[in-house]
């Protein structure tokens, strides 16, 4: 008996919990009243935000670590709807530019390697052992699986190949921007055309020197403004024209260096008459690439050589100091011998590796390819490239016009981003950039110009043990002996020693090594 009332007093505590418990969801709900429509919307929202969680639960969260190019970390804004746009978490460990490649090293020495790695041309060449050693994926059979992943150039992929095999997506470039930025005004003052052939390169840094170009009355004028850097500067431009290879070439069937070719010295004389008499600036040697750009923008050189596409800003920078200032550009200029060539990078600024040891599994690696498959849309690239239409760019005749008036939103919260992009326009059908400075307009055809015109490195998808172990250091002996004999330091006979140091040093290693691999490639049996 005391058990059936027991058991009759929890029903009805549990019926009456139930009745309160349903009063209380009906009051509120309806706000006071029993607004059915009220609840169901209720419902709905929380059936959202489950749904919601359940959409970010199945996110693929992708560790990276990218360089930074910019002084500060970028703010998340354009970050957040890079993972909307693809439907992943990013984590992404920026390092600046300058101690990068020490951070990778550092990574791979203690096995604490992110998912993406990115790599400049150097470091690839450095990681190729592993590479060989199975310590990274090879994705070449993977990309014909993703629509956008697929639309890859082929030529450009064939040039990051490592014994015959993909492993790295790659990072477009034109294959070569370089040619000559001048001074239209001046040129125009003295009734000089661009010039056409190294002689005439060579008559308006003279003219530009010893004619007075502003109409200033003084001698506060020279002709090209150049810096430190024999590759990126106006010297490895100049050996083109002059035809020089590009780094190495072949002379009597075996592949040697760009610097025991004739054209080489050559260009070194060029230079140092122009240096000798007056015609470029004297310290070219050790002057920085910000120090070279200030002598052109305010008014002191009227010649660089070097990216065409730099025009733009400089012109928007130099507009500030001398108001109607007017550059020109121009490509095709003949050396001694009668031709045009112009040196071509590999047709990628870096590539992309997927370490093993952080990319566990292949269904890590098709998710992380789904990533840069979705990277590859239209959509996405102009938002990794230009931002978000209306706030950072205009859409104007098909291509990208940034908000000038924005353009510091653009350089904090677009910029860094550019480290993300996979392919170029003409395979992520991305906007190009709208110039609306004549200049540009035309550096931007020269540019596709060039590619009738290039001199292509044989040793791209060579391999050379000596070349990335001693490489560098080797090379510095030749960089040094360069300098020295433009500045006419030393003589030619100096020179040639230094070229027998660079071979006794290790060079000899470097030349057998290349002519051996490309017998091995060649499928010659090697000597």
């Amino acid at each position: 008996m005391k058990s059936s009332k027991f058991l009759f007093v929890l029903v009805a505590l549990f019926m009456f919990v139930l009745l309160v418990g349903c009063t209380e969801n009906d009051s509120t709900s309806g706000e006071g009243n029993n607004d059915v429509n009220n609840n169901d919307s209720n419902t709905g929202n929380e059936n959202i935000k489950q749904n919601d969680e359940v959409e970010e639960e199945k996110r693929y969260t992708i560790e990276a670590m990218f360089n930074l190019h910019t002084p500060e970390t970028p703010s998340e804004y354009l970050l957040e709807l890079i993972q909307d746009a693809t439907n992943t978490n990013l984590n992404i460990q920026w390092v600046p530019d300058s101690s990068y490649e020490e951070r990778l090293n550092a990574a791979f020495a203690t096995n604490t390697l992110p998912q993406v790695l990115p790599m400049g041309f150097n470091m690839f060449n450095q990681y190729k052992e592993a590479i060989r050693e199975g310590q990274f994926w090879e994705i070449g059979p993977y990309l014909e699986e993703y629509e956008n992943l697929s639309k890859l150039n082929p030529d450009i992929l064939n040039n990051t190949k490592v014994d015959g095999k993909i492993y790295s997506l790659y990072q477009g470039r034109p294959l070569s921007r370089q040619g000559l930025i001048y001074r239209k005004d001046w040129a125009d003052n003295l009734g000089l055309e661009a010039p056409t052939t190294t002689d005439e390169f060579f008559e308006m840094a003279r003219a530009f020197t010893e004619d007075d170009p502003n109409g200033s009355g003084e001698n506060d004028t020279f002709g090209l403004t150049d810096r430190n850097d024999l590759i990126y500067g106006a010297f490895k431009t100049i050996s083109s024209w002059f035809g020089t290879p590009n780094n190495w070439g072949e002379k009597d069937g075996q592949l040697l260096p760009e610097f025991m070719f004739d054209e080489y010295i050559k260009t070194m004389d060029f230079i140092k008459e122009l240096h000798s008499n007056g015609y470029m600036n004297q310290d070219f040697a050790v002057t920085s690439k910000t120090d070279q750009s200030a002598l052109f923008k305010n008014g002191t050189a009227g010649m660089y050589v070097g990216s065409m596409g730099d025009v733009m800003g400089t012109y928007n920078d130099a507009k500030d100091i001398i108001p109607d200032i007017e550059y020109d550009v121009h490509n095709h200029i003949e050396g001694p011998h009668g031709e045009f060539g112009v040196w071509a990078i590999p047709g990628y600024g870096s590539v992309i590796l997927f370490p093993k040891a952080a990319v566990e599994t292949e269904e890590d690696l098709r998710n992380i390819l789904s990533f840069y498959d979705k990277l590859m849309t239209p959509e996405v690239a102009n938002l990794l490239i230009w931002g978000v239409e209306g706030e950072h760019y205009e859409v104007v005749d098909g291509g990208a016009l940034p908000i000038e008036e924005n353009r510091h939103k653009i350089d904090s919260e677009v910029h860094p981003y550019l480290s993300l992009e996979i392919g170029e326009p003409e395979t992520n059908g991305r906007h190009e950039l709208v110039a609306n400075y004549e200049p540009k307009v035309k550096a931007d055809r020269l540019i596709r110009e060039n590619n009738d015109y290039l001199i292509h490195d044989p040793t791209i998808v060579l391999d050379s043990e000596t070349f990335v172990k001693d490489g560098d250091r080797l090379q510095q002996i030749i960089d040094d002996a360069t300098y020295q004999y433009m500045q006419g330091q030393i003589d030619l006979n100096g020179f040639n020693d230094a070229v027998e140091r660079w071979k006794n040093e290790g060079g000899n290693d470097i030349i057998a090594e290349f002519n051996e691999s490309r017998d091995v490639i060649n499928g010659r049996t090697p000597k």
